[in-house]
């Protein structure tokens, strides 16, 4: 791969505010008139390869290689980060209605960008082909009423890459054409919490951190996740009053209430003791909100958290998952809730060990044995924590070799990726007879059976 094209500060603030970004790949117009011609030959044929896309398609990890999508990626996600198993070609039929607004299902309601989706599109896609629609902003809300007007369509070349925060409310727009269009879902993670700007920073960020306005109804919301991109503790000492700043907390705008929940983590840590409250309000979005507070808020609220791991432990272990890596004290107490009766305290648990990376002598044998668990989302969840130790997770290699026939297509996955990041001998060896027998050819279809 050619040396990668890192984001501009620019392009960082246009994420924060916006949670996506569109790069265009060098690749020539014949590379992706190729792609979209195979694709429509596939799903003619065979139908729609599903997580076999890339197999299928091998050529497609050229538009990932691509020195602007790749530079994208690290500057969202840092250098390390992991295509996951789960791919997608969503193909929006000609004189299709469309899609109904959604968020995707599988780890909603963060801020932080652990996870992301990468659009590619093998056509020039303009409005009337049903691109994909976005509500810009909307990755930081749980509900969504948007009008028409605040709808983008995310219209493009052939070759066009948007990668988004996955949390950001889209559709398919309907097709007014008389031929398919084809986007390909990528979905990445993190694996590493960030510790300092994986972009192409220019200078210390400015004094109003991403260059927005002080007055902007949002801005300490960016502030924050632009400091935690720069590995940058929450600045807080905000001189406000924690009573009025938790009044809002509860206010039927969403956008109110989450601009409070800010304020609230701004002002630090005597605002711990109210949000806390507030994490037994009757009201989800209460709950949600004073959670955001507190994972912004960061170290300071480990401890209050730990000592409701005893009574409350789904949410607190939550909360404890997204502050991630300053959770570090909460990581024994962690490793106890691994064993927990709740199937998603546990996958939290494992979550939250995950972010924090912290390999203490508990964490690697209690990781371990989540990957028996009954539950495959524990499974896969364990499987991805132990891939973020890498080389401090050798002890697992035998039972993530085990995990390569489980059940859960995304927990073999998982366990394939820490073989390879662990990298020992015995790790490979474990991997390779596994991927020999998966290998898949491209090749062979219905029509060419050998």
């Amino acid at each position: 791969m050619r040396e990668i094209r890192l984001l501009t500060d620019e392009q960082m603030r246009f994420y924060v505010v916006n949670g996506f970004i569109s790069v265009k790949t060098a690749l020539p117009p014949e590379f992706h008139a190729g792609v979209f011609q195979r694709t429509n030959d596939i799903f003619e044929k065979e139908g729609n390869p599903g997580n076999n896309l890339l197999p299928r398609l091998p050529e497609v990890q050229r538009v990932f290689q691509d020195p602007n999508v790749a530079g994208a990626l690290t500057g969202l996600l840092g250098a390390d980060y992991y295509m996951h198993p789960h791919r997608h070609c969503h193909c929006n039929p000609p004189g299709s209605d469309g899609q109904r607004m959604h968020m995707d299902g599988w780890n909603r309601r963060h801020h932080h960008t652990r996870w992301a989706m990468a659009f590619y599109y093998p056509q020039h896609t303009p409005k009337r082909l049903g691109p994909t629609g976005v509500v810009p902003g909307s990755h930081f809300n749980n509900t969504c009423d948007a009008n028409a007007n605040e709808e983008l369509p995310l219209c493009g070349d052939a070759g066009d890459v948007t990668i988004v925060h996955y949390d950001l409310w889209h559709r398919a727009m309907p097709n007014a054409s008389d031929g398919p269009r084809y986007m390909m879902k990528f979905l990445f993670t993190r694996m590493h919490e960030p510790d300092a700007p994986s972009w192409r920073q220019s200078g210390n960020g400015g004094p109003a951190r991403g260059g927005w306005k002080r007055t902007d109804d949002r801005a300490l919301l960016w502030n924050h996740l632009w400091d935690w991109h720069r590995g940058r503790p929450c600045a807080n000492g905000l001189d406000a009053s924690v009573a009025d700043a938790a009044r809002d907390l509860g206010d039927g705008h969403e956008n109110t209430a989450l601009n409070a929940a800010y304020r609230l983590a701004a002002i630090g840590t005597s605002a711990i003791p109210t949000l806390s409250d507030f994490l037994d309000d009757g009201s989800e979005s209460v709950r949600l909100n004073a959670a955001y507070a507190l994972s912004a808020i960061g170290a300071p609220a480990v401890p209050t958290l730990v000592d409701r791991l005893a009574h409350d432990a789904a949410q607190a272990v939550r909360i404890l998952a997204d502050i991630g890596g300053a959770a570090e004290a909460a990581v024994r107490r962690l490793v106890d809730t691994l064993e927990h009766e709740d199937p998603e305290v546990r996958r939290w648990s494992a979550e939250a060990l995950g972010n924090i990376a912290r390999a203490e002598p508990a964490v690697v044998p209690g990781l371990k044995k989540q990957l028996k668990d009954d539950d495959g989302d524990v499974r896969r969840t364990a499987a991805l924590a132990l891939a973020k130790l890498g080389p401090a997770a050798e002890a697992a290699v035998s039972d993530l070799r085990d995990v390569l026939a489980d059940a859960n297509r995304y927990a073999r996955g998982n366990a394939a990726e820490a073989l390879r990041r662990i990298g020992t001998p015995a790790a490979l060896h474990a991997l390779i007879p596994a991927l020999t027998t998966a290998r898949w050819c491209p090749d062979t279809t219905p029509e060419s059976t050998f």
